[in-house]
This record gives C-alpha cells, structure tokens and sequence, in this order.
C-alpha cells in the first residue's frame, strides 16, 4: 500500500498545487491512496465566511479552507478518478487551547475521515516567525510547546493523529533541545494518545527541512512503541509537486527497522491496518 496522509492543496493558504494535479500526479506515482488534509488554524486565521475582514501577506489571503467548495472538489475528485486511486476527505486542525470550541463545532458540521491534530501557534504566535520563541528561552518555548500538546490530547478527542509530533525543533535557532528533557511531557502525552485509541505520524518533510533527525524523532518514535503505540500514518506533508509521496518508502523502511509491523490508512475516522 503506497498512501501519502499529508496532503495539502490551493485550499490551504501556503500552497498553489490544484487538487486535480495533486490527483493527477498522484496516479502517475502509482499511490494507491491519499488523503487531504488541508490547513485550519483558528486563532491567527478566520474562515471565509466569517464576516471579518480577510487578511494578506504579500498578496496571499490569510485564510482557513473554503469548506463547502474543498469538500465539493474531494467529492468531485473520488468520482472522476476512484477507480484508480482512493481519496479521502481530511483536515489539519493548528490547533491551541483556547480554539477547542471552534474545532468541536467545525468537526460536527462535515463527515471528515481523518483530522491531524498538530501545534503551528501558541497563544497566537506562531513558530515559522520566531514570535513565539521571541522573549523566551530555549527551556521555556520547548516546555509551553509540549505543555500546550497535552493539553490539547487531554481535553479534544475528535482527531485521528497527532502531526508532525516535534515540529518546533524545525523554528528552533538555538538547535535540538535535549529528549530526555521533554521526554516526562513526551511520556505523558504519547501515553494519552495510546489510551485514547489514537495516533501520531511519521512526517517525511524532515528531509526538505534539512533537519538531522527523522519527525518526530527516532527516540519519540522509539518512546511512542516501548508504550504500546501501534497507530502511525506516513505523511509527506506535501504543498507542491515535488512533495508529493517524497520518502514514504523509506519511511516504511525506518518503522520497520523500529519494530512496527504496520501502518495505518482511515476510512470515516476509523483506522485500518497494512502490513509495512
């Protein structure tokens, strides 16, 4: 089974890549799924119909999915092309603490089949700009990271997986912050998700990124099985052409090395299993 499960499109505000390309190309890889998972993050975006003023960044609007249109095109796109490759409907919740109720409600609204729970602000600021880390130290925005993250686990329910575990280190100048500092916060959490019947995911953009370290790391995935986790999807975490499918290959190589056995795809929330 050869499944991309991080997928973003022109619906996400960071991307440009046509859904119908992404299909196209997809195909032509010989993918067998994939899943989209377009961008929402409440907090620092409002949605289209929202009534506020629509922000921009050098031309761009700042802005969550178009939500009736990205679910007309997925439908559009499983009629027109699955009997050649399966496609799922997603979403990337960037959630925080305080957005809990904006999820709860948009999660009730559509039919989704699989939601990546992932961190990209805290107290609405984001990482990528260093205004979260601006005024803190190292030991400080790590901690707020990963405090964040479990409360999130602990308090919001309706998500499939957790997403690109330890994206920080990727915005962190002051380089890797030690695992066995986070790793009480990290035990706490993976235990939460594991309890839970969720998920994380191995993300393959660490080699775009040009980071050292697989995400989440070795040792976060090495923690997550010694705790019992089985469920892991393998996501490119795509946003152009040359994303797509990147690495998954030796993503299954890496897990299998790990000792897992399986990886998982989704259908309406509900995980299914393949062999690695």
């Amino acid at each position: 089974m050869f499944a991309d499960y991080h997928v973003h499109t022109a619906f996400s505000d960071d991307s440009v890549y046509p859904m119908e390309d992404v299909v196209k190309d997809a195909i032509a890889m010989g993918m067998d799924e994939l899943c989209f998972t377009d961008h929402v993050d409440y907090g620092i975006k409002d949605d289209w119909d929202s009534g506020q003023p629509i922000r921009y960044l050098n031309g761009q609007p700042i802005v969550n999915v178009d939500y009736p249109r990205y679910i007309a095109e997925i439908q559009h796109m499983q009629r027109a092309y699955g009997d050649r490759i399966g496609i799922r409907m997603g979403l990337e919740f960037g959630m925080q603490v305080h957005t809990i109720p904006r999820y709860e409600a948009l999660f009730r609204r559509f039919a989704f089949d699989f939601i990546i729970l992932s961190i990209h602000q805290v107290d609405d600021r984001e990482f990528w700009t260093q205004d979260f880390q601006q005024g803190r130290t190292q030991q400080e925005y790590n901690e707020r990271y990963y405090d964040e993250m479990l409360k999130l686990v602990k308090q919001y329910k309706n998500y499939s997986v957790l997403g690109h575990i330890d994206m920080i280190v990727r915005y962190d100048k002051a380089g890797v912050y030690p695992f066995e500092k986070i790793r009480p916060l990290m035990e706490e959490i993976l235990k939460t998700v594991i309890s839970d019947g969720k998920g994380i995911e191995l993300n393959t953009s660490c080699h775009r990124y040009g980071l050292k370290d697989t995400t989440p790391s070795v040792e976060i995935l090495k923690l997550y099985r010694s705790l019992g986790g089985e469920i892991i999807t393998i996501g490119s975490d795509s946003h152009a052409p040359a994303h797509l499918g990147a690495y998954i290959t030796e993503g299954k190589a890496l897990l299998r090395e790990l000792g897992f056995r399986r990886f998982c795809t989704c259908d309406k929330m509900k995980f299914i299993f393949h062999s690695l």
